[in-house]
């Protein structure tokens, strides 16, 4: 059986995050609380949000078999368990045979609904959690932290599947 095309992107996405999260795991709670203009938030603020939503994107295309959680109660460690999880539940999702078309319905405690898409939400998964560990990777460079390397080749050569090769001379 072949790999999804899109199992890639979305490991990317789930490294990728986890090591802005260990990047933060030694932060202090002042530095956790620092914004950026321009930013979503706090530094704590924004990888809740990052790691909540991507929850609640996993419970929507899963058919609510993915837990939501209570990212607002949790700290980094439980936030970094919790994205964990998504790794293996993103694999599982993208194992199956997806119809990109067919709508999916998410409804709000307040009543509202969003339909969209499974390409569309895919998508928005994976922009999400770019802009805003982007958003974190610049609120750390602000406070004198070397953020950690995150862009896809980064995340291909820890995996082995990408290698760089010298020119000769």
């Amino acid at each position: 059986m072949s790999r999804s095309l899109l199992e890639d992107a979305f490991g990317h996405h789930v490294w990728a995050t986890l090591r802005v999260v260990d990047a933060c795991l030694a932060l202090s709670p002042e530095q956790l609380g620092t914004a950026v203009p321009g930013t979503y938030g706090s530094i704590l603020e924004t990888v809740r949000h990052l790691v909540g939503a991507d929850s609640r994107y996993l419970f929507t295309t899963t058919g609510e078999r993915t837990p939501l959680i209570d990212e607002d109660r949790m700290g980094l460690p439980e936030l970094r368990a919790a994205m964990e999880g998504h790794g293996a539940a993103w694999s599982q999702l993208l194992a199956q045979d997806l119809d990109p078309d067919v709508v999916l319905v998410r409804r709000r405690d307040d009543g509202s609904e969003t339909h969209a898409p499974m390409g569309i939400r895919l998508a928005q998964a994976l922009h999400h959690g770019t802009d805003h560990r982007s958003q974190i990777c610049t609120a750390l460079t602000t406070l004198g932290v070397e953020p950690p390397a995150i862009d896809v080749w980064d995340f291909g050569e820890q995996d082995g599947r990408v290698v760089e090769i010298p020119p000769t001379s």
